[in-house]
């Protein structure tokens, strides 16, 4: 892998962990400023899960890194689906508008997570294993 190709890969993982973190911090936020029950709770959890998923993302190497991108994606992809869910047809019977707190905000975020994710995926994978984790499978 060139130096080029190996910079282009750590912005794109960074670039990444701070989409991660921004959907993360939406939902904390929302926990902050009212959001409570059963969709607190289920915040609350998305917020740690994109912390993890964001730290993944600039820690891990091989393998183990072309899972974190792929679990990172689907994360976002779920993310945003169970937003559209809410703002369409409801979601566990919770029903969102668009003039709620960070809707709007949180659909551009995401969406262009999904993108950049879906990139960054695409570029790890690309990339090939180091000799190390092709001989021991790992």
């Amino acid at each position: 892998m060139t130096e080029g190709n190996s910079r282009l890969l750590w912005a794109l993982r960074i670039l990444s962990a701070l989409f991660l973190l921004a959907a993360g911090g939406i939902h904390l936020y929302l926990v902050f400023n009212g959001t409570g029950g059963v969709l607190g709770v289920m915040f609350v959890l998305n917020a740690v899960a994109a912390l993890v998923l964001a730290i993944a993302m600039l820690v891990l190497h091989g393998r183990m890194l072309r899972l974190a991108t792929v679990l990172s994606l689907l994360f976002l992809v779920a993310t945003l689906g169970a937003l559209v869910l809410a703002l369409t047809v409801g979601l566990f019977g919770i029903r969102s508008t668009w003039d709620l707190a960070l809707v709007p905000e949180t659909v551009i975020i995401e969406s262009i997570g999904i993108v950049v994710l879906a990139i960054t995926t695409y570029a790890v994978f690309r990339t090939p294993l180091p000799a190390a984790a092709r001989r021991e499978g790992v």
